[in-house]
């Protein structure tokens, strides 16, 4: 990232002053009986982590990752691609040189600011601000005049990139036109609300009102191959009031699946029937979860019963049928997305980083509809492992896949051609104090466990929220409450589901045999008869200055078996202890994984490593030793393997070591840096 100059903070309050004010817009807001989640989020701003789990990984993305994804995108081409389309819009040259692979690589770059200014949020820097100043007004010079934004395109109308046709909104099926907004969208959303700046923000409601002058029932018919817009005009609307990009997201999903006036994409893009019609997970796995998302907005804002049956009824599908132990979605590499019913390889299991970030965000709106604690399972279950495993400790290392096997094929890469997970995980890794805590009413959710202190808004006023806890090493957890003033609410601890044996709701995956121990909760040193309610203990009281809740979650060993019918895991056991799924991996056993044997009456033991991946836990067994999945592939390349024989029979013999062409089929990355496959769909469009 080039230094550039610097700008002054903005003061929260003028931030909070604007959105209220309608961005100083003079634009309606959304009237005060409008729709919304019935519980809201506390957002990560008000959530000061100071764990050794979280803490490092936040600090590596805001020094390491955000620096070195622009770094990327200076050298890759992606911030070249807007600097040529500015100089054909503003007659420089009649024509300009689109420099990637892909016409969804404006999108690496939306994400990344949307990182950067969640990080700005967080902790100032100046730099940071003025390089973001400057790459705003590069992105402005290369928005067209009727607001139309498009690298692709602009840089060379006359020779364009071959998955662009020769009119506007031709191939919205891989064109990408829609997502690239999408992104830009939550991109300028969050830059505003971090910095008061309207400059991108500008930009995006420029670009909207173009989309809703040429979409809608009566207008264009057309619905985004590759969703996420959605989610972006929710925000707009938000930000905004303005009911119309709250009308065009709702079209965009309603129109999914009607062949009325244009050819349905079919089910790689969930474009095969109507979207409140849909009952099992189909296609590709970051299309979909970003739809269900992005449909979960949209029910919270407009009340739409019929879309949250919809996705009720797919995410019953997904946890009973279609997720791995680790959290990650989309089984095949085919179509990066979801194969049939208890279809979950490990070997060649693709489950992208981007999806399980999709995953998360899916997850934690299902909450805030429902506020039940099994989609914070989820949740906690795909950010402890299935997104974790896609970055590595250096800030710098990423994986596109993240499968629970390996023969020794899998690197994390520097990057991608194809770069959406590393941009993905600069935004989403701010993110994740926003997911901790939430409120409804006087309720006050305690969802996430890390050591942090939290600004918990309430009628009567603020309360300070103290987590004391070494989780997910230790599951003894301190709530101590800070208040001026005695304030009354019901606080809603979380009881996770591995804590009550129940790995994932639903019957995919089951522990084998009973836990010895159970949580035990205390109120001021006694103890509170553990009676859950959708997944929460309720603590309803006038808490008052130094009042203390202490949580103990036994963290014993626990095996892990998988539904019969997933033919993959038959005979096979994995390991798990807290949140946290293991693996075994060649350096610790000998250069081999597939080989060993974990019978069910071997002992197993927990052992603090602080010299070994950062520091962490792993189980022990005889001549055998587990690590924490997230943390594989640190050591170099060799075996990993998450489900274990329980028999001999079971226990596999290595192969030939497969090649750099032989891992780029199946969409790992190469040491050559990681190159990606095109995205077709299942029929070859």
């Amino acid at each position: 990232m080039k230094k550039q100059s610097t700008h002054r903070c903005v003061c929260p309050a003028i931030v909070l002053f604007l959105l209220f004010c309608a961005c100083g817009t003079g634009k309606k807001q959304p009237a005060e009986n409008s729709h919304d989640y019935p519980i809201q989020p506390v957002p990560f701003t008000a959530v000061d982590v100071k764990d050794s789990f979280w803490s490092p990984r936040l600090e590596t993305n805001r020094t390491v990752t955000i620096p070195y994804a622009f770094d990327q995108c200076e050298e890759t081409g992606r911030i070249r691609n807007f600097e040529e389309a500015a100089k054909v819009l503003t007659g420089e040259v009649e024509r300009g040189e689109f420099c990637t692979a892909y016409t969804f690589d404006d999108s690496d770059l939306f994400k990344i600011i949307e990182g950067a200014s969640y990080s700005l949020k967080v902790a100032y820097d100046a730099e940071l601000d003025g390089y973001l100043d400057n790459l705003i007004k590069t992105i402005a010079a290369a928005q067209e005049e009727d607001g139309y934004l498009y690298t692709a395109r602009s840089v060379n109308a006359e020779k364009p990139h071959q998955w662009v046709k020769e009119n506007r909104w031709d191939n919205l099926y891989m064109g990408h036109e829609l997502y690239n907004m999408g992104h830009l969208y939550e991109a300028a959303y969050a830059h505003f609300l971090a910095t008061g700046k309207r400059t991108l923000l500008d930009i995006a409601l420029k670009n909207a009102d173009l989309l809703v002058s040429v979409f809608g029932p009566d207008k264009l018919r057309g619905v985004p191959g590759h969703q996420v817009i959605e989610i972006g005009l929710a925000k707009l609307y938000r930000i905004s009031g303005e009911q119309k990009y709250l009308d065009l997201a709702k079209y965009f999903l309603d129109d999914r699946g009607k062949a009325e006036g244009r050819e349905l994409f079919g089910e790689y893009s969930q474009d095969h029937v109507p979207v409140v019609e849909q009952s099992e997970a189909v296609g590709h796995a970051v299309r979909a979860a970003y739809m269900y998302a992005g449909m979960a907005d949209i029910a919270a804002l407009t009340g739409d019963r019929s879309y949250i049956d919809a996705i009720d009824r797919i995410w019953d599908n997904v946890v009973t049928k279609k997720i791995y132990l680790t959290g990650g979605i989309g089984a095949t590499g085919a179509w990066e997305g979801f194969g049939p019913a208890y279809e979950l390889p490990n070997e060649s299991a693709y489950a992208e980083t981007c999806a399980s970030i999709a995953n998360v965000y899916w997850n934690h709106r299902m909450f805030l509809l429902h506020g039940d604690a099994r989609y914070i399972d989820v949740l906690e279950r795909v950010i402890y492992n299935g997104a974790l495993s896609g970055i590595g400790f250096s800030g710098d290392r990423f994986f596109y896949p993240n499968p629970l096997a390996s023969f020794g094929q899998h690197s994390r890469s520097p990057w991608f051609t194809c770069s959406c997970c590393p941009s993905n995980v600069t935004r989403f890794l701010p993110s994740i104090p926003g997911y901790a805590y939430a409120v409804r009413d006087e309720e006050v959710y305690v969802n996430l466990f890390m050591q942090s202190d939290a600004q918990i808004p309430l009628k009567e006023g603020t309360v300070t929220l103290r987590q004391i806890t070494d989780y997910p090493w230790s599951g003894g957890i301190k709530i101590v409450v800070d208040t001026e003033e005695p304030r009354s609410f019901n606080l809603m601890v979380r009881i996770p589901g591995w804590a009550q044996g129940q790995p994932i709701p639903g019957d995919l995956y089951r522990y084998a045999g009973e836990g010895d121990e159970a949580p035990v909760l205390k109120l001021n040193g006694k103890t509170v008869r553990l009676k859950t309610k959708n997944g929460y203990v309720s603590l309803k009281r006038r808490w008052k200055q130094g009042d203390a809740v202490d949580i103990d979650l036994p963290m014993p060993v626990r095996r892990v078996l998988a539904h019969d019918a997933v033919e993959a895991d038959r005979g096979r056991v994995a390991v798990e202890r807290g949140p946290l799924v293991y693996t075994a991996e060649w350096a610790d056993n000998g250069g081999r994984a597939h080989n060993l044997i974990l019978p069910d009456t071997a002992e197993l033991r927990t052992e603090v490593r602080a010299d070994l991946l950062n520091g962490v836990a792993v189980i022990t067994g005889q001549d055998l030793i587990l690590i924490p999945y997230y943390a594989w592939a640190h050591r170099g390349q060799g075996e990993m393997a998450v489900w274990l024989a329980r028999i001999p029979d079971k226990a596999l013999p290595a192969p030939e070591p497969s090649t750099a062409a032989e891992a780029e089929v199946t969409g790992s990355p190469t040491s050559t840096g990681g190159q990606k496959r095109d995205r077709p769909s299942p029929n070859g469009r």
